[in-house]
């Protein structure tokens, strides 16, 4: 590897931290004089010193010695009460096996019961929480993580690697189903099940042998197929949530009813659809939670009673704000207004292998019709920013800008001929207002962006739940998906072949050889060339026509001291306390 030193001045300054002699992997050096020449910025300086195992503080105080602006805590504005129970209005989901989670909101719920290895904060830094530290190799294909010692389950058994390796060995076995089947893909080989369908061999997945290997009590190390820099990140995933060894052993899969964890909340009343009320009963490991209860309530799929509740002081914070409330929260004196810009969007993807969506021309065809800039101020109110149809936000680190893509309605008319639709074509798109009435508006902005090229766009609105039983099999849909950190990290979840959450039943090699080099490359502007070959493959497939990025809003009451909003909105409320005064 290619190795740049800094003049001896500065690394004067770097030997000078402290724990800067215990550095582990070879990369950090050059990642420091690329924050020095200003070849990468701060923010990315610090996820990826982070990612490599350096101690959060370390890395934010060499941050600030190679840019000359050191990291200054702001100080709190007054001092946290503890106590009181902080309210909230969310769905609440069925919540029985944390790595099958297909929303955010039940991991909400269990995150303050079952706890993650890392955590990653409101700033994108990734930072160790069940684990204590950890190491990569050289060549990122093998990881050591250390657990911190100490931490028992809420049933008095002591938290091991043993948990550990339970849990991702579960992630690894297809007939779990979970989606970090694709996250942590460089654990995943594809095997022939002995199945046959239309005389061809079922290819399955499952990890590979030697993946999980438990070195001690306390230290698990994973073994990769091929090198993966986001293997920290990875791990707070939503649905990686570190279940008891004993689940789906010793007791089913159903956290709900067995709500055993390693964090200081109970789950003292839980009903579907109605409440999920959490009372802290033990010390935290981590320190102060000052909050005593979280409790959580449900007024249904109508996004207006959610602001209702909040607006009249029922509830403390709602989950997410409708863009189109936003004004009204501005007006009500006792109400704070919370944007955060996301990835989070909504695709309008095509199963690749329903007629007629196998057939790339009329894919593309469709893709060519649309504005994307109209969708996004007609049906979002400009509150985003436009998307590029290849999933990967300008906001990810290693995001390629590609040549804009323009709305051409005569290209789409001879793709269509091509397609062998020479006199038009009738399609239906399945949409359940998943994330709120704007889906229905985008998709009619595009039915009408359609129409010149000859193509006639059915809307086929649904229930929200209706929806989510057929998200991954309707031939055409509109489908949110939320914030990930790292690009990597979304397009091994939804488009790697055979993944559980591949929507697209997307297969093309070139692919995932892509992406499989884009997660091996730890230099963010050499990562940024290779995703750069994803993004176009994606966008020339033409498998998810995306009008737009969202900014996302959260509202609390005043009273809501020490919270940050996570662009996933993850509840981290651990430093969150109620001011009464």
């Amino acid at each position: 590897m290619k190795r740049k030193y800094l003049g001896s001045d500065k690394r004067y300054i770097l030997k000078s931290e402290k724990d800067w002699a215990a550095e582990t992997h070879e990369y950090l050096p050059e990642l420091c004089d690329q924050l020095h020449t200003a070849e990468i910025n701060r923010r990315d300086f610090l996820r990826q010193a982070c990612l490599l195992g350096m101690a959060a503080p370390v890395a934010y105080g060499l941050a600030g010695a190679l840019t000359g602006r050191p990291f200054l805590p702001q100080a709190a504005a007054a001092t946290p009460k503890k106590g009181g129970a902080l309210r909230v209005s969310m769905r609440v989901q069925e919540m029985t096996d944390p790595a099958t989670f297909s929303w955010t909101e039940p991991a909400n719920v269990s995150r303050f019961m079952v706890e993650y290895l890392t955590r990653t904060q409101a700033d994108n830094t990734t930072v160790p929480y069940l684990a204590e530290s950890w190491e990569a190799s050289d060549d990122l294909k093998h990881w050591v993580f250390k657990l911190r010692k100490g931490i028992t389950w809420s049933n008095g058994d002591e938290f091991t690697s043993e948990d550990v390796a339970h849990n991702v060995n579960r992630w690894l076995d297809q007939d779990t189903g979970s989606s970090n089947l694709g996250l942590f893909g460089a654990m995943v080989e594809e095997f022939d099940t002995g199945k046959k369908k239309d005389g061809n061999p079922v290819m399955g997945k499952r990890g590979i042998a030697g993946a999980v290997e438990v070195i001690d009590k306390h230290t698990i190390k994973f073994n990769l197929r091929n090198p993966s820099l986001a293997m920290p990140e990875n791990f707070y995933n939503y649905p990686a949530a570190i279940v008891h060894r004993g689940f789906g052993k010793d007791y089913k899969n159903d956290l709900s009813a067995n709500p055993i964890g390693t964090g200081p909340f109970s789950l003292a009343d839980f009903a579907i659809g109605e409440k999920a009320i959490l009372k802290k009963t033990r010390d935290w490991w981590a320190g102060d939670f000052y909050l005593d209860e979280i409790q959580y309530f449900d007024h249904g799929e109508d996004t207006n009673a959610h602001v209702a509740a909040l607006v009249s002081k029922q509830v403390d914070m709602i989950f997410r704000l409708p863009n189109q409330s936003i004004e009204t929260i501005k007006r009500v004196p006792h109400l704070e207004l919370h944007p955060v810009t996301t990835a989070q969007t909504a695709v309008m993807r095509f199963r690749t292998s329903e007629k007629p969506f196998d057939n790339k021309k009329l894919r593309q065809a469709v893709a060519a019709c649309m504005d994307h800039d109209e969708i996004l101020k007609v049906a979002f109110r400009g509150a985003g920013v436009i998307a590029e149809n290849h999933h990967v936000s300008p906001i990810h680190p290693e995001y390629a800008k590609l040549p804009p893509l323009k709305r051409d309605v005569e290209k789409a008319k001879a793709l269509l001929k091509e397609a062998g639709y020479a006199n038009g074509i009738a399609l239906e798109i399945a949409n359940g207002d998943t994330e709120g009435p704007w889906m229905t508006d985008a998709c009619a902005v595009f039915k009408q962006q359609c129409e010149p090229a000859g193509i006639t766009v059915n809307i086929n609105k649904m229930p929200t739940n209706q929806y989510w039983e057929v998200w991954d099999k309707a031939p055409w849909g509109y489908t949110a998906w939320t914030h990930r950190a790292l690009g990597t990290m979304v397009l091994g979840l939804a488009y790697r072949k055979g993944v559980p959450w591949n929507e697209c039943a997307y297969d093309n090699p070139a692919f995932d050889m892509a992406l499989d080099e884009a997660e091996a490359t730890l230099d963010v502007n050499e990562r940024r060339k290779k995703i750069a070959v994803c993004q176009k493959i994606i966008q020339d497939d033409a498998i998810i026509p995306q009008p737009f990025w969202r900014t996302v809003y959260k509202a609390s009451s005043k009273r809501v001291k020490g919270h940050n909003t996570h662009p996933t909105l993850y509840h981290q409320f651990q430093n969150v306390w109620l001011d009464d005064a």
